[in-house]
C-alpha cells in the first residue's frame, strides 16, 4: 500500500501546541484527515517534553497517550518526531541545550519564550546530552508501548540544521543508540526526517549510515529551495531525491516532506513583501497540478510513500510569533486554508482518485547507471558536484533537457 501521510501542526498554534494542546480542536482537525491520510506526522517540541534533562513531562506524555488514542479512534497512525528541534526555519531548544557561545548560527534559537544568542551543543557527541536523549526515547516508548495507532518513531526533523556530528562516527554511534532504544522499548519501526541539504553536503549524517540503525529511510525535498532546479515546482524532483537516497541507503524510503506555498488570502506587510511575493508566487490551481503529478511520479516509482507539508496556513493571530513573523512562505504551506476550507491539493491525496496511477513505462535504469558509475562510497567525496550531475542526468533521460 502506497501510503498517504500529513504533517501536522493546528492552524491557531502552530509550534506553540503542547503549551496549550486542545484534545477537541485535533479531534476535529484528524476528521478532516479521513479519507484522505493514513499517517499524521507530529512533533514533539524538545523544551515542552524534556524542560532539563533527567525530567521528561508526564502532562505531555499523557498528551500524546491521548493524541495516540484520538487517532486510533479516527483509524490514523501516528509518526511522533523526538527532539524537535528544527521547524520551520528555527530552532526550538530547551535552554539546558544552549551554549554561551556568540558563534553565529544559520538559524535563530528559540527558548525559553523567545529568540535567544546562543551557540548549541552538539548532541550527537556530548555524553550528557545522549543520556537525555535515550531517557526521552525510552520515557516516550514505553508510555505509548504497544499502542496500535503508532505508526514508527522519526529519530529528528533535519537534525543536521540544528548542528552536524563533529565526524561521521559520532552520527553513527547516535544513530545506533537511539534506534537501539526505540527498538528495545517498542515493537514500532524507527526513521530519520533528513533531507535534500544531507545529499547536496557531507554533513556525516548519510543515507547509508541512517540505513544501517533505521527501518526505513526518509527524505524532505522542495525544488524551489534548491539552486540546481530550475522548474520551482518541478514534480520530477522528489522522485530523483527519493531514487537516490534509496540507492545510497539499500532501503525503501518515504518522501515524508513535500509541498509549496500559496498566494496569500490576506496580504502581506509591506516591510516583508518581497520575501512574500519571492517564496508566495504559486496559486493554488499550480500547486494542484504540482501535488498531482508529484504524487503519480512517486507512485510509479514504487516508493512506500509521501506526505505532505503540512495540514493548514496558519492563523492570522500567530503570525507576530516566530517562525511566522518572519519566514512569510510559512504561513501558506496548508492543504488547508486558515478559515478552515480545503484548498485544490487536497485532493491529490484522494485514495480512489489516487488508484491505478501508476506508469507501468517509468523505468529508474537509466539513473541507477550513472548512480553506479559514481558508486555508493564515493557519493559523498563530491555531493555538491554528483548531486547536480545527477539531476541533469536523471532529467535526460526522461527526455526533459
Amino acid at each position: 500500500m502506497f501510503l498517504r501521510g500529513i504533517n501536522y501542526w493546528p492552524t491557531k498554534k502552530a509550534m506553540y501546541w503542547w503549551k496549550a494542546l486542545d484534545l477537541e480542536e485535533a479531534a476535529q482537525d484528524f476528521d478532516k484527515m479521513t479519507g484522505y491520510f493514513n499517517i499524521i506526522r507530529i512533533f514533539l517540541i524538545w523544551e515542552d517534553f524534556q524542560p532539563v534533562p533527567d525530567l521528561i513531562s508526564d502532562k505531555q506524555l499523557k498528551n500524546l497517550l491521548s493524541l495516540a488514542d484520538l487517532a486510533g479512534q479516527k483509524k490514523l497512525l501516528l509518526m511522533p518526531t523526538f527532539f524537535c528541534g528544527h521547524m520551520s526555519g528555527v530552532n526550538w531548544l530547551p535552554a539546558w541545550m544552549l551554549t554561551s557561545s556568540s558563534a553565529r548560527n544559520r538559524f535563530p534559537v528559540f527558548s525559553e519564550g523567545h529568540l535567544v544568542q546562543a551557540g548549541i551543543r552538539n548532541f550527537y557527541h556530548e555524553t550528557e546530552l545522549m543520556q537525555a536523549q535515550k531517557y526521552q526515547v525510552e520515557k516516550v516508548c514505553l508510555s505509548l508501548a504497544g499502542h496500535p495507532a503508532i505508526f514508527a518513531y522519526d529519530l529528528g526533523n533535519e537534525p543536521s540544521n540544528c548542528i552536524q556530528p563533529p565526524d561521521q562516527a559520532s552520527g553513527q554511534k547516535w544513530l545506533k543508540t537511539m534506534g537501539d532504544t526505540v527498538h528495545k522499548n517498542s515493537h514500532s519501526l524507527v526513521t530519520l526526517g533528513m533531507h535534500a541539504e544531507d545529499l547536496e553536503e557531507d554533513r556525516r549524517l548519510w543515507p547509508q549510515d541512517a540505513a544501517r540503525y533505521c527501518d526505513f529511510l526518509c527524505m524532505h525535498g522542495y525544488p524551489f529551495y534548491l539552486d540546481w532546479v530550475a522548474n520551482p515546482l518541478d514534480p520530477d524532483l522528489l522522485s530523483f531525491l527519493g531514487l537516490l537516497t534509496r540507492y545510497l541507503g539499500q532501503k525503501e524510503v518515504l518522501l515524508q516532506e513535500f509541498g509549496a506555498p500559496t498566494l496569500p488570502l490576506i496580504a502581506p506587510s509591506s516591510s516583508l513583501k518581497e520575501q512574500a511575493e519571492f517564496y508566495a508566487s504559486f496559486s493554488e490551481a499550480e500547486i494542484h497540478q504540482y501535488y498531482l503529478r508529484t504524487m503519480k511520479h512517486l507512485q510509479s516509482y514504487r516508493f512506500m510513500g509521501a506526505m505532505a507539508w503540512c495540514f493548514a496556513d496558519y492563523s492570522p493571530e500567530i503570525w507576530t510569533f516566530p517562525p511566522l513573523d518572519q519566514n512569510v512562505h510559512e504561513r501558506h504551506f496548508g492543504l488547508f486554508r486558515h478559515d478552515g476550507t480545503a484548498k485544490p491539493a487536497l485532493q491529490a491525496f484522494n485514495h480512489q482518485r489516487a488508484e491505478n496511477c501508476y506508469d507501468e513505462t517509468v523505468n529508474p535504469e537509466a539513473l541507477l547507471n550513472c548512480l553506479e558509475q559514481i558508486g555508493r562510497d564515493n557519493y559523498y567525496l563530491d555531493p555538491a558536484t554528483n548531486i547536480r550531475s545527477l539531476f541533469t542526468a536523471f532529467k535526460t533521460c526522461k527526455g526533459e533537457q
